[in-house]
C-alpha cells in the first residue's frame, strides 16, 4: 500500500460524515465509509486492494480500538442503568429463545450450515449505535433504561459468544483464548483500579496534561495492544480483546481527555480506515450473482428485527424493540473474521452486512417515533 492509496483511503472515508450529516436521517458515519471502500474495492474500481498486508494490519489495529472504544461507551457505571440491568438481562435472554428458532431455520433454508453464527447475529444489539441514537434524540424513562440495559447485555454476550458461533470446530480453543483475555482483562481492571483509588492515576493525568506528554494515550493503547495479541495469539478475533478493555476503562472511569484523544485517533483516522477495508473487501458481485445470498441478506434484516420485535409481547414498546435490535459490530466483525479465515460462502459476508443494513435503516425511523412518546423535554437555561 502506498501513500498514496492511503490518502486515497483518507478521502472516501469523509463519505461517512457527509451521510451522517442530516440529524434526521439518523445514520451511523460507518455507513458511508462502507459504502467509499465498496467503490473503490473489489466491487467497484479495484484501486485498492483489501488483502495488502499493509492495509490489512492497518485495519486490524483500527478494529481493536473501535471495540475498544465500544466498550468505553457502555454505560456500567450508571447507577440508573444497573438498577434496570436485571430487567434488561431478562428481555435480552428471552430474545435468544426466537433468535435460536429462526437462526436454525434460516441455516436450514438456505443450507449454509451456519446456525451458531445467525442466532448469534439475531440476538445481537449494538450498544455503539443505540446508545449515540437514544442520547442525540434524548430519550428518557424507565423503559428507555430497560432498553439501553437489554443493548449493552446483548451486546456483550453476542461478543463473547461470536467467536465460538463463526467457526464451531475450532470452538474449545476459542473459548480458551476467550478466556485466556477475559482472564487478563479481569487484572487489568483491578491493577487499574488500585492505581485509580491510590491517585497515581489523577497524578499521571496532572503531569501529562501539563507537560502534553499524553502518557494515558500511550498507555492505554500499550496495554489494548498487549491484549490484542494475546488474544491473536489464542486464536480469537481482537474484537474481544478490544471490548473486554474498553469495559474495564469505562468501569475504572475514563477520563474526558483520554477520551478526546481515543476519539480523534479511532474516529479521524484508524476507524475509517478499518470500515473502507471491509467495503473493500466485499465482493458484492458475487452477491449480485447470487440472488440466493441477497434472500439470506434480507433474511437475516428482517428475522433481526422479528425476534426483538417479539419482546413487544413482554411489554417493550415496539419502537425501543426495534432500535434494540439495530446492528453494527456484530455483523460487521463476523464478515472480517469469517473473510479473513475463509469460512463463508462467495457473498455470505456481504449479505451479513445487507441484513446489518436493513436494521438500520430500521432503527432510524424507529428511533423517530420513539422520541414521539420518550424524548425527555429540554430544561431551560442548559
Amino acid at each position: 500500500m502506498s501513500f498514496f492509496q492511503l490518502s486515497l483511503i483518507a478521502a472516501v472515508g469523509l463519505l461517512g460524515p457527509l451521510l451522517a450529516f442530516p440529524r434526521k436521517w439518523h445514520l451511523p458515519m460507518v455507513l458511508g465509509q462502507l459504502l467509499a471502500g465498496i467503490a473503490i474495492g473489489r466491487t467497484g474500481l479495484g484501486l485498492v486492494d483489501a488483502a495488502d498486508p499493509t492495509f490489512t494490519f492497518v485495519a486490524d489495529v483500527g478494529f481493536a480500538l473501535i471495540m475498544f472504544v465500544a466498550g468505553t461507551h457502555v454505560p456500567v457505571r450508571d447507577r440508573a442503568i444497573r438498577s434496570a440491568l436485571g430487567s434488561g438481562a431478562l428481555r435480552a435472554a428471552i430474545a435468544a429463545l426466537p433468535a435460536a428458532a429462526v437462526g436454525t431455520l434460516i441455516a436450514f433454508v438456505f443450507g449454509t450450515g451456519h446456525a451458531p453464527l445467525y442466532i448469534v447475529l439475531l440476538a445481537s444489539s449494538s450498544a455503539a449505535l443505540v446508545l449515540p441514537i437514544v442520547d442525540s434524540l434524548q430519550l428518557g424513562g424507565p423503559k428507555v433504561l430497560t432498553t439501553t440495559a437489554q443493548v449493552a447485555v446483548a451486546d456483550i454476550a453476542c461478543i463473547v459468544a461470536l467467536p465460538l458461533a463463526v467457526d464451531p470446530p475450532n470452538a474449545a480453543r476459542a473459548a480458551a483464548g476467550a478466556a485466556g483475555v477475559g482472564a487478563c482483562a479481569l487484572l487489568l481492571f483491578f491493577v487499574l483500579r488500585r492505581l485509580e483509588l491510590s491517585g497515581a492515576r489523577r497524578r499521571v493525568h496532572i503531569l501529562s496534561e501539563n507537560r502534553k506528554y499524553a502518557l494515558e494515550l500511550h498507555i492505554q493503547l500499550a496495554l489494548l495492544f498487549a491484549l490484542s495479541g494475546l488474544a491473536v495469539a489464542g486464536h480469537v478475533s481482537i474484537m474481544l480483546a478490544g471490548f473486554s478493555f474498553g469495559l474495564v476503562v469505562a468501569a475504572v472511569g475514563e477520563p474526558r481527555r483520554l477520551a478526546h484523544q481515543l476519539f480523534a485517533v479511532s474516529d479521524g483516522f484508524l476507524g475509517p480506515v478499518f470500515f473502507v477495508w471491509l467495503g473493500a473487501s466485499l465482493d458484492l458481485g458475487a452477491l449480485a450473482g447470487s440472488p440466493s445470498m441477497v434472500l439470506l441478506g434480507i433474511c437475516l434484516g428482517l428475522g433481526t428485527l422479528l425476534v426483538h420485535g417479539s419482546l413487544r409481547l413482554a411489554g417493550q414498546p415496539l419502537p425501543l424493540a426495534v432500535l434494540a435490535a439495530s446492528q453494527l459490530g456484530i455483523p460487521v466483525a463476523a464478515a472480517a473474521i469469517g473473510s479473513q479465515r475463509n469460512l463463508l460462502q462467495p457473498g455470505e459476508a456481504a449479505a451479513l452486512i445487507l441484513g446489518a443494513i436493513i436494521t438500520i435503516g430500521a432503527a432510524a425511523v424507529a428511533g423517530s417515533r420513539a422520541a414521539r412518546t420518550f424524548a425527555v423535554p429540554a430544561v431551560a437555561g442548559r
